[in-house]
Parts: C-alpha cells; sequence; structure tokens
C-alpha cells in the first residue's frame, strides 16, 4: 500500500477512537443512515489530517521552532489542538466533517489522536515495509 493511503487510514481509525472517547468532538456524515457514507466521512477527514499536518503543520513547526525550544515541546500541545480545530473549521465549509465543541476539546483531541495514530502506526508500519522491499 502506498505511505499516504497507509497515513490516511491510521488518521481515519484515530479519529474514530477519539471522537468515540472525546465527548467534545463529533463526526457528522455528509449522508446520514449510509454506513458508507460514514466510512468515507472518516476517510476524507483523515486524509485532511494529513494535508493540514504535512502542510501547515510542518511550516508552524519550522517558524516557531525556537518556542518549541523555550517550552520543551510544549507549546506543541496547542499547536495540535489549533490544527485539529482547523480540520474543523475545513470540514464544516463543506457541510460535513468534525466538530469541536471548544479549544480545550481539540487539544484533548489532537493529544488522543496523536496517541491513536501512534500506536496504529506501529502496527500497520510492516505493510509500509513490506512494499519497499
Amino acid at each position: 500500500m502506498p505511505k499516504f493511503l497507509i497515513s490516511t487510514v491510521t488518521n481515519a481509525i484515530a479519529l474514530w477512537l477519539t471522537t468515540l472517547i472525546v465527548a467534545g468532538t463529533h463526526v457528522t456524515p455528509y449522508e446520514e443512515g449510509n454506513p458508507l457514507a460514514v466510512v468515507l466521512t472518516y476517510l476524507l477527514l483523515g486524509l485532511l489530517f494529513g494535508i493540514v499536518n504535512g502542510v501547515i503543520g510542518t511550516a508552524i513547526k519550522i517558524v516557531a521552532f525556537p518556542l518549541y525550544l523555550l517550552t520543551l515541546g510544549l507549546i506543541a500541545l496547542i499547536v495540535n489542538g489549533l490544527l485539529f480545530l482547523l480540520v474543523a473549521w475545513i470540514s464544516g465549509l463543506l457541510g460535513f466533517g468534525l466538530s469541536v465543541d471548544g479549544f480545550w476539546w481539540g487539544v484533548l483531541g489532537a493529544l488522543l489522536m496523536a496517541l491513536f495514530s501512534w500506536v496504529i502506526g506501529l502496527v500497520l508500519r510492516p505493510l509500509a515495509r513490506r512494499d519497499r522491499d
């Protein structure tokens, strides 16, 4: 499987697990009552997370590198929470997707999503390596 596809699936599963646990995060599918629409909504949000983190997240990390050093990386919690809220805002413009009830719910959601993505990535990493061989 291509790496971006594994990353998208990982993000989608992590987001699904996050919305099950964090009460302040919700996903609204683009079509109610259709299980395929729910799965596609999570996959689209996973792709959107990958794009936002890859482009905007990387740019912020480069620009704010001194802040990361000064705060010993704790600013990453705030940055990831803001990126989580940005994905919610962008998906809201599309009329479906992620909704977050507030900033701290966004920070908690981003923290749990990062944890779930890391664990799922450990499981799926052998699949990505197998394609390179």
